[in-house]
């Protein structure tokens, strides 16, 4: 991909217009552009380590806030929140800064909502970069019905976020405690042991925040929490989380799509202690069938979910090297 390396100036927030109504995004650099697709419950500041990085690699990094976090638009109706609607999101950000295309790159939901940008749009996202999440075409049964049957006598994290308000009760009283927990039980240095009870589960009378753990992972330290907490405390998590009571609805929405491969140039990193990479192993067995151009799958030894923020060295230089790797 052409592009100029040099010093990269300082990161510009900026409202555009998407179908929600705003979409808020970070930008820095000039060249190419890189759009970067956060998780939950996160926020452009996620990309706090690549923006700077890829700015400075000769490319336009812009990470925005998905539809319900942060400043970027919080539709009241759940169904606002489908696949097809976040797509569309993306779609309007690249024409709203003045560009016919752009590589997308996302992590965890931003992974998946990277990975359908391109499925569903591929005459704007001509490359797609997945990080902790890997691509699985849609397909099988309805998804409520498969997170109901997990667990046993436990309940599963996805199917406790499907009632509106239910999460909400647990994590809103306590948003920076309840974050802090959710940050250490899925980072390397800090979740819970192999034999402890899983952090993604809880029991059907309790809380997933019994299972956290106590300590801070070395990446969030008072100034990232403070952040993080910060937007939650004053958007609230219903934005964030009516992306999980979505899943029945991209399933049917996307049916034309089914086992579907993303034929586009691709990238995969993924940390080998994180649930998102082990769970999902078949998944990334079967990339040569489901992302047919992918040109490295990357598993980060003794790392776990927030990849780009427990890694960000690592998770910089293997983006760039792909980046410069694509055709113009």
């Amino acid at each position: 991909m052409s592009r100029q390396p040099h010093s990269a100036p300082d990161p510009t927030h900026r409202l555009v217009p998407s179908p929600a109504g705003r979409i808020h995004l970070v930008e820095q650099g000039t060249g190419p552009l890189v759009l970067l697709v956060h998780g939950f419950p996160e926020s452009w500041y996620s990309w706090r380590h690549q923006l700077p990085a890829l700015a400075a690699a000769g490319y336009r990094a812009v990470a925005v806030d998905v539809r319900g976090y942060g400043r970027s638009s919080r539709p009241g109706d759940v169904a606002a929140y489908r696949m097809l609607e976040l797509v569309e999101d993306n779609v309007s950000v690249v024409h709203a800064l003045g560009e016919r295309s752009a590589v997308v790159v996302g992590h965890d939901w931003g992974a998946t909502i990277a990975a359908n940008s391109a499925l569903v749009r591929p005459d704007v996202f001509r490359a797609v970069g997945l990080l902790s999440v890997p691509y699985s075409p849609r397909g099988g049964p309805r998804p409520s019905e498969v997170f109901a049957g997990m667990g046993g006598d436990e309940e599963f994290y996805v199917s406790r976020f499907q009632e509106p308000g239910r999460a909400e009760t647990e994590i809103e009283p306590d948003v920076r405690g309840w974050l802090a927990g959710f940050y250490a039980a899925l980072s390397a240095d800090t979740m819970p042991a192999p034999d402890a009870p899983d952090p993604h589960f809880a029991t059907r009378g309790g809380t997933l925040r019994e299972r956290f753990p106590a300590g801070r992972p070395s990446w969030l330290g008072d100034t990232e929490l403070d952040f993080y907490a910060g937007e939650f405390e004053r958007t609230g998590l219903s934005g964030a989380l009516n992306r999980y009571r979505n899943m029945d609805r991209d399933w049917e929405d996307l049916a034309d799509f089914d086992g579907a491969p993303v034929s586009q140039p691709s990238l995969f990193l993924g940390g080998s202690l994180d649930a998102s990479t082990t769970w999902l192993a078949d998944a990334i067995a079967a990339y040569p069938t489901t992302l047919p151009a992918l040109a490295a799958s990357h598993i980060l030894d003794g790392c776990g979910h927030w990849i780009q923020q427990e890694r960000p060295d690592e998770v910089n230089s293997i983006l760039t090297d792909w980046l410069d790797a694509l055709p113009g």
